[in-house]
């Protein structure tokens, strides 16, 4: 499969002065965003859906990137952005949850985040052995498509880069240490069974992050790639709310 054909940049220019910055997942494509996106537009918010460095491609492209790689792409959307509009928020699924943290921390200037079962904390003893398993395996298998809704099929890696994992990691540390002076207003979803990142990312996240104003919402009938399963509408519902209200 090409993968080229669901890894289209997305791009429109709103009526509002709120622009929304897009963040697919982990060996994703921006496809699995692209319901979000067209909500969004239709809202009326200026909207940049890149695609990560080292996706949409093939697998082994995804083992040649760092994640500054991933940071410098979206900072490029963000500026244009910020040329459209003065309230800009950050939404990201998975990965893209972690790098909308990231970005928030780096530019303070941000509205506010989005994050659907974004990773930020794994416990899972395998995570140890990731640093020394990159040099000897290069991809372990898939774990895109965990969708409860039979019809639908996230476009993505049939393998996963294990160099790729690492660089997540040493994000995901940085991004940790950050989380107390990190303020902007958050909106969380979690689906209350997620095959791919625990409960304890999206917890440890609320606990530490210095946000005063947070909030989750527990989804009851999606899986990890919530963006495309049944509480798709819900997310999309929630988020205008919740950046329109502080326009």
């Amino acid at each position: 499969m090409d993968l080229k054909e669901f890894n289209q940049p997305y791009s429109y220019n709103g009526n509002k002065n709120i622009g929304v910055l897009l963040i697919h997942g982990f060996t994703s494509t921006t496809s699995s965003m692209m319901y979000l996106a067209q909500q969004f537009s239709e809202a009326g918010f200026h909207i940049e859906l890149p695609s990560l460095p080292g996706h949409g491609t093939t697998w082994q492209n995804l083992n040649k990137i760092g994640y500054q790689d991933w940071i410098a792409e979206l900072q490029k959307s963000l500026q244009i952005l910020q040329s459209r509009a003065s309230n800009i928020y950050v939404c990201g699924l998975s990965l893209g949850g972690a790098l909308a943290l990231r970005l928030s921390q780096i530019h303070p200037e941000i509205s506010g985040m989005i994050l659907i079962n974004h990773a930020c904390k794994f416990t899972h003893p395998k995570f140890r052995f990731v640093p020394l398993l990159r040099f000897l395996i290069p991809s372990t298998p898939a774990i895109a498509s965990d969708i409860k809704d039979p019809n639908e099929k996230e476009i993505a890696y049939t393998r996963t880069p294990t160099n790729g994992v690492y660089q997540m990691l040493r994000l995901l540390k940085i991004i940790r240490k950050s989380l107390p002076q990190t303020r902007q207003p958050v909106l969380m979803f979690k689906s209350k069974e997620d095959h791919v990142i625990p409960h304890i990312s999206t917890l440890f996240t609320f606990e530490k992050i210095g946000s005063s104003k947070k909030e989750l919402i527990w989804l009851e009938n999606s899986y990890h790639v919530a963006t495309m399963d049944f509480d798709k509408g819900l997310i999309a519902e929630k988020s205008i709310e919740f950046m329109s209200e502080r326009k």
